[in-house]
């Protein structure tokens, strides 16, 4: 039940607001002054850019693929001369007793030296000989970087045989080629997204206060055939299972026996017919898509069933949905997901993910949720560092990306599934939702443990004892066991709440909400003039009458009953948590208790156990638990 200080008018007031900085336009007028000095219509330019950095300039720092400025002009030989970012903790990607081999998730291999690099990785140098401007100022410099991407789009029409048209429809081949990509597809995919922003138009406040206007062009007829043109290889179809509207090849994990019993890297299944996927869990790969590939060919390693390029989308399948990856670090998960890999560095904040990425991401698993019966919310679309341990003793080395940088709203605007209120302010449930540009939180450990990492938006709000802001942070006994408080470190989800989860509401004070997380009271700051949370309607579990607490899980295993000759029984291990009488948490889906025992390479051997057992996934921290349906109650909110 709300707390009696929601009948009580606010007393707090919010802070004044600042006037409008000065020079708000600046960038604008630099987009414009490069369009035209190189004869390139300013909608071509601006809708480039916004494909790669949404007009964001990063304080200067590299994309994942060592791309700068708003333009992404790539220097990857400079960029992979940085500090390697503080790597999350390492955790065995298959997950438990499943059968077969276990592997950690290692390190990945050396990076290529920079004269291997592909020329998509270098197209800054490319700019630098075309503008005269050095290197260094192209990297740093916006109006400059500006001035290098309309140089590059310039000289690509000139390559054409191309006259520097003023209008945008005969600029689709040069477009195509600024994304780099080898093949035509990718090209064209790249290109109609490009003209898409320009047709819709797009409006914004960039990462340093600049406001970019691209007005909507309405109905377009661009030169599609101008890409054949780049020469680019036309591969054949892949059979890969992505929606036509992105560019994806297929790039098959091997399946194959190892040294004795052993093999990899993943399972052949027969889902759905075998299981149904109720989930989608959203990885990032923590190195470059050469290595990503690397990894995946390697029957040592573990696998997964989807990368995302960074540059351009690009999409490669791995594994097809129908069998089982070795993705998530937890088998039931595993056997119930598929995994998506998106190439970048959850402790990078301004390794960006560029807006091209967002959205053939968005697109795939759109695809992938309608084709599998999915529903699109943060209940079924996971990031992994929202899946669950499976017993105490994995907690701890579960994996932490995305991470708090993962721009989650965006991200389900993209799918077409925006967050947004569904309630009353007074609900008795919340969904998570701070502005991702103005939340800050302070986070430690992205280049040196205990170091704070730079300022950056995030999706993620902190979690307190109490309401304020100097109560200590809530404690998460799998992740520490001696009972220490939560820290602010870049990996540490002990204390944390992201973009669209959703939780019951515990009480209220003026300013401050706290709702039901890891069995104890979560506060976290939520002003009225500044909201990070909206009301929510759905329905929620509590211990059924009698119960003083009940065990919450990390996988929904079926009874041992259920358990036929020659299958190990699982044992159903708690995890170290219990949800109290008077604590309330949020249903996401309700399942069977289900457990695949693939414990060899014989397909045939492979085996689905079911059970009478239903179970609830909730949200009960950071990460989602699960509970027999027997031990709860579920009663809807109130609006």
């Amino acid at each position: 039940m709300a707390s009696a200080a929601l009948l009580l008018p606010l007393v707090s007031a919010p802070p004044a607001s600042s006037a409008a900085r000065p020079g708000t336009d600046a960038l604008q007028r630099e987009f414009a002054e490069a369009a035209a000095e190189y004869h390139v219509p300013q909608s071509v330019l601006l809708a480039v850019s916004y494909l790669q950095s949404r007009w964001d300039v990063h304080g200067g720092a590299p994309s994942v693929t060592g791309g700068y400025g708003p333009m992404h002009l790539t220097d990857a030989a400079t960029a992979l001369a940085a500090p390697s970012p503080h790597a999350e903790p390492g955790a065995d990607a298959r997950g438990d007793t499943g059968g077969g081999g276990t592997r950690p998730h290692e390190a990945a291999p050396p990076a290529p030296s920079p004269a291997a690099l592909p020329e998509r990785l270098r197209t800054l140098a490319r700019a630098a000989a075309l503008t005269g401007l050095p290197a260094a100022e192209l990297r740093r410099k916006t109006s400059a970087n500006l001035r290098g991407g309309a140089a590059l789009l310039a000289d690509a029409q000139k390559r054409l045989g191309l006259p520097a048209s003023g209008s945008a429809d005969d600029w689709f081949g040069a477009v195509a080629s600024y994304s780099g990509a080898s093949d035509a597809r990718a090209a064209t995919t790249f290109a109609n997204d490009v003209f898409e922003v320009i047709r819709a138009g797009q409006e914004r406040t960039n990462d340093s206060g600049q406001h970019v206007v691209l007005a909507a062009s309405g109905s377009l007829a661009p030169r599609t055939d101008q890409v054949a043109r780049l020469g680019l290889t036309t591969p054949p179809p892949s059979g890969a299972e992505c929606p036509a509207s992105v560019s994806c090849e297929s790039v098959p994990a091997p399946y194959q026996k190892l040294e004795g019993s052993d093999y990899g890297n993943h399972d052949v299944a027969d889902r759905p017919s075998s299981q149904k996927a109720e989930f989608i869990v959203v990885h990032d790969t923590e190195a470059t898509w050469e290595k990503t590939l690397q990894l995946i060919k390697d029957p040592a390693y573990v696998s997964w069933n989807y990368t995302i390029r960074s540059s351009d989308g690009h999409i490669a399948q791995h594994v097809p949905t129908k069998d089982v990856a070795w993705h998530a670090g937890n088998w039931y998960v595993n056997s119930k997901s598929v995994g998506i890999e998106h190439e970048g560095f959850l402790a990078r904040p301004d390794a960006w993910y560029t807006e091209e990425m967002y959205r053939t991401s968005a697109r795939l698993v759109r695809h992938l949720a309608d084709r599998l019966g999915i529903p699109l919310d943060r209940q079924h679309i996971l990031g992994h560092d929202n899946v669950p341990g499976t017993t105490p003793s994995s907690v701890k080395g579960m994996h932490t990306d995305p991470g708090p940088y993962w721009d989650w709203a965006h991200y389900f605007e993209l799918m077409g599934r925006p967050f947004h209120p569904t309630a009353s302010p007074f609900s008795g449930l919340i969904t998570i939702l701070p502005d991702y540009e103005d939340n800050e939180p302070v986070y430690t450990g992205c280049e040196k443990p205990g170091q704070k990492c730079a300022p950056h938006g995030s999706g993620a709000v902190r979690l307190h004892t109490g309401p304020g802001e100097n109560t200590p942070l809530i404690k998460d006994v799998g992740l520490r066991p001696d009972g220490s408080p939560s820290t602010t470190g870049v990996n540490d989800t002990g204390a944390r709440a992201s973009t669209g989860q959703q939780f019951a509401v515990a009480d209220r004070v003026p300013g401050w909400t706290a709702v039901w997380y890891l069995g104890q009271k979560a506060w976290f700051r939520d002003p009225w003039w500044a909201p990070v949370s909206v009301g929510a309607y759905g329905r929620a579990v509590t211990p059924r009458e009698g119960l003083k607490e009940v065990p919450v899980y990390g996988r929904a295993y079926p009874e041992k009953e259920a358990y036929p000759p020659g299958v190990p029984v699982q044992q159903l291990v708690p995890l170290p948590y219990r949800l109290s009488a008077g604590q309330a948490y949020v249903v996401g889906a309700e399942v069977p208790g289900e457990y695949l025992w693939a414990g060899n390479f014989d397909v045939a051997a492979h085996k689905v156990v079911r059970g009478k057992d239903l179970y609830y996934e909730i949200q009960f921290g950071h990460r989602v638990a699960f509970v027999r349906a027997a031990d709860v109650v579920v009663r809807p909110s109130n609006r």
